[in-house]
């Protein structure tokens, strides 16, 4: 019986998919390498080049395979990118997963673990958020991502396909031996742009917003290593093994850094000194997200082992460091 992980040339499905190897799990890996990269996908897992969306191809894949569940990843995932092209995010993200449903139903497999996100809250009414708190997306980004949890929802309805939707927050770093790490085209994320400027490759960081209701003035968010978020999709997985209910979990540290402290941490961890200036705010970003991520500690068990950003980003540095052009492979298409 194999795992079958959607997205796992991506930066965190390749986490996961190398952490289910080393767990002693049989991976099949489809990716269409738009935005992932052939040379992050562990050398043990079975590999399929082609598109989720794509059901006469994922007939095939699910017929090759034993498939005994699905890690779900495959999704676009940039907010401001969103706001200028929602369509294109409801026909990759929320069509996509009613394709991914319908050939699940056909093979009989009843069990996926869903990469969803905190973008699904919108701008909290309280923090730290809770997995019970209003979900009112601000982007379409998480527009697509909630619409895709209430599909699941209803397909568990109809058809008995158990789900766990694990909402995360920002996520960061690199497996700590760097061979494998967070490499897009263009880079989005806040660390690895930091990074970057620390590496000279930027002149300086863009800082995009000081006018948010913060400490600080600029965005606040919730970081979790890559590595502590791929156990958790492992936990999730196993729990829909043991025959529990569908649910959402929220992944998270549960501590809100600003972007300013971002950058300071960065600082202390390169010893560069990383110019930074301010910008305007972009479309969509809510001022801050911290999650309440107990539920996923007692329920699945979940013990994140990075709990220090600065141990975070000295992680995603050596893999930097390791890789200055990251994969070198421009990720396929991208």
């Amino acid at each position: 019986m194999s795992i079958l992980v959607l997205g796992g040339a991506g930066y965190i499905g390749s986490h996961t998919v190398d952490r289910l190897i080393e767990k002693g799990y049989d991976v099949a890996v489809v990716d269409n390498l738009v935005t992932g990269h052939r040379a992050a996908v562990n050398d043990k897992a079975r590999f399929y080049e082609g598109d989720v969306a794509d059901t006469n191809f994922m007939d095939q894949v699910f017929e090759k395979e034993d498939v005994e569940g699905v890690i779900h990843f495959a999704a676009f995932s940039i907010v401001p990118e969103s706001m200028k092209d929602p369509l294109k995010y409801f026909d990759n993200n929320t069509a996509g997963m009613v394709k991914l449903l319908e050939v699940m139903h056909k093979h009989d497999v009843k069990k996926i673990v869903f990469s969803s996100t905190a973008a699904t809250y919108g701008e909290p009414k309280q923090i730290p958020i809770k997995e019970t708190d209003p979900q009112i997306p601000t982007n379409p980004y998480g527009e697509s991502k909630l619409a895709m949890e209430k599909i699941m929802h209803w397909s568990d309805v109809a058809y008995g396909i158990k789900f766990v939707a694990l909402r995360y927050f920002n996520v960061a770093g690199a497996k700590a031996d760097g061979s494998i790490g967070e490499d897009h085209h263009p880079e989005t994320h806040l660390v690895p742009i930091i990074l970057q400027v620390a590496a000279g490759e930027r002149d300086q960081l863009q800082i995009f917003g000081d006018d948010y209701p913060t400490k600080d003035g600029t965005n606040v968010r919730d970081y979790v290593h890559v590595v502590d978020l791929a156990d958790a999709h492992i936990l999730a997985l196993e729990y829909l093994k043991k025959g529990n209910d569908s649910d959402a979990f929220n992944l998270g540290s549960s501590t809100g850094f600003s972007n300013k402290q971002m950058l300071d941490a960065a600082r202390e961890v390169t010893g560069k000194p990383i110019p930074a200036v301010m910008a305007d705010r972009r479309a969509g970003d809510p001022s801050t997200l911290v999650a309440a991520s107990d539920k996923a500690r007692s329920v699945l068990g979940w013990d994140p082992q990075f709990d220090d950003v600065k141990e975070i980003i000295k992680t995603a540095w050596t893999w930097k460091q390791s890789h200055p052009e990251g994969y070198n492979d421009r990720g396929g298409k991208d």
